[in-house]
């Protein structure tokens, strides 16, 4: 079980680590939420956007992961990163979806549930006006080509190279081993071909971005179904 000292931190609550803040809500401070929110709105976007390709459906499925997590905090015994547990539980509303929808086949079920180190380029020169033009426009044509590859290859390659989280995350996340995170990822890689993730460069990171504006709604529904009023 978790142990420390959140209470006396005597630092900006927004410094806390993931932890502190969990202690917190289940002692009874559940606005703190609100942070784990917001720091992690983006990766777990990612996470789900790799499984459904209907980017409308989203949302409803954050909120579902955001609920589904508040209500079951007392069950993360910090084992693993709080971002990784949260991270599982988003791919297991996102596949639920999909397998309500129809939309997964079960072979991608399968693969997407386990077995029953390339990251991208980045720039780190100051982009021109024109280069950050071209690079909105490659990281366009990075999404179109990452959500044509099979849900099992995407998710892997969402996780590890947009997200940049580690093989062992990962393959936490998936209940896969790391063996097979890192074949999915050469396969996904393989399948994108080299040259057009040489292409976009540092336009992976911009690839699937989750703006403020969507961020807010979602905390803000959440809020709403767990009936915390900030």
């Amino acid at each position: 079980m978790m142990t420390s000292n959140s209470a006396f931190l005597p630092i900006p609550v927004e410094n806390w680590t993931d932890e502190n803040i969990v202690e917190r809500v289940l002692l009874g401070d559940g606005l703190l939420f609100e942070i784990l929110m917001r720091r992690h709105n983006q990766r777990i976007y990612r996470a789900i956007r790799g499984i459904l390709r209907d980017d409308s459906e989203c949302e409803d499925v954050m909120q579902e992961t955001y609920v589904r997590a508040f209500e079951h905090l007392a069950q993360f015994e910090g084992r693993a990163k709080f971002s990784t547990w949260l991270t599982r539980i988003a791919v297991n509303e996102a596949i639920k979806r999909s397998i309500a929808r129809g939309k997964l086949d079960p072979l991608d079920k399968e693969n997407l549930d386990g077995d029953h180190e390339a990251m991208l380029v980045t720039d780190k020169d100051t982009p021109s006006p024109e280069s950050n033009a071209a690079r909105i426009e490659l990281a366009a044509l990075l999404e179109e080509s990452i959500l044509a590859l099979p849900p099992a290859y995407r998710t892997v390659l969402m996780l590890r190279d947009l997200e940049e989280m580690s093989t062992s995350e990962t393959a936490q996340v998936l209940s896969i081993t790391d063996t097979n995170v890192k074949v999915r990822l050469h396969r996904a890689h393989d399948l994108l071909r080299t040259e057009l993730l040489s292409r976009a460069g540092a336009s992976g990171p911009q690839a699937f971005m989750f703006p403020a504006t969507r961020c807010n709604r979602v905390v803000e529904a959440v809020f709403q179904r767990l009936n915390l009023v900030p």
